[in-house]
């Protein structure tokens, strides 16, 4: 987790309103003018564009700032079509064996040279390499993988990709909710930071007493304010 906090310099809205806007947007599939009135009937006026770019400039930074736990040594590969403009794009995604998001990216194909790309990146985001690399059949990803990764066991198969494809869920919802994206740069930047700050929000609620997740959810959002700043403001306060 990173020490230093987000600026807030020039903003007029307290660190308080702006994190919790942020958080809102990212945690719920809600639009900007659904943060907007959920804010006012709190009594805050804020406008939806206000949020829209509170979350342009902090998004990604919170995202950073969230403790990632350490990749495991078995990844899951996926790739999912999503529509940008009416165009049909793909999104990449890696996770580990529990689920955890290691990376994702945007782009225009789904052959050898998006799969290759896409380790590489892999490789360079997480700063490891994996014991095993599961894939579903995609000819792409056994050619990539000889090229990057040669030494890593490569498992394909159609159904063993089910951790990452489930990952895929709550971006599709999003998705919906966000009635598509508009350019692949704009989703890309903001898969990037949903897929921090919503698994942060997400712990694996299945496997815990009601107790274990309250006290759990405690701790992630103690997380939150010190990422945000909240907390460095509420001690000099």
């Amino acid at each position: 987790m990173d020490s230093a906090s987000p600026s807030y310099k020039g903003h007029r809205y307290p660190v308080e309103v702006i994190s919790h806007c942020v958080w809102r947007y990212f945690r719920f599939p809600l639009s900007f003018r659904e943060v907007e009135e959920l804010m006012l009937e709190r009594g805050v006026v804020v406008s939806h564009e206000t949020v829209r770019r509170w979350r342009l400039k902090f998004g990604q930074s919170y995202a950073h700032g969230l403790r990632r736990p350490r990749p495991g040594d078995k990844w899951h590969s996926d790739e999912v079509f999503i529509k940008i403009n009416g165009e049909q794009k793909y999104l990449w995604r890696a996770v580990d064996q529990d689920g955890n998001v290691l990376d994702i990216l945007v782009q225009n194909r789904r052959d050898t040279a998006a799969a290759r790309r896409f380790f590489r990146r892999l490789l360079k985001t997480t700063r490891t390499v994996p014991r095993v690399l599961v894939t579903d059949k995609l000819r792409s990803y056994g050619a990539a993988h000889r090229e990057v990764m040669p030494l890593v066991e490569h498992r394909s198969h159609k159904g063993m990709t089910n951790r990452a494809e489930n990952n895929h869920q709550p971006t599709r919802q999003r998705e919906r909710a966000m009635k598509g994206f508009r350019s692949v740069g704009a989703a890309q930047r903001f898969l990037s930071a949903f897929s921090g700050i919503s698994p942060h929000f997400r712990p694996r609620r299945h496997l815990m007493t009601a107790a274990e997740y309250r006290t759990e959810m405690t701790v992630r959002f103690t997380v939150w304010d010190q990422v945000t700043g909240t907390t460095a403001l509420l001690t000099a306060a």
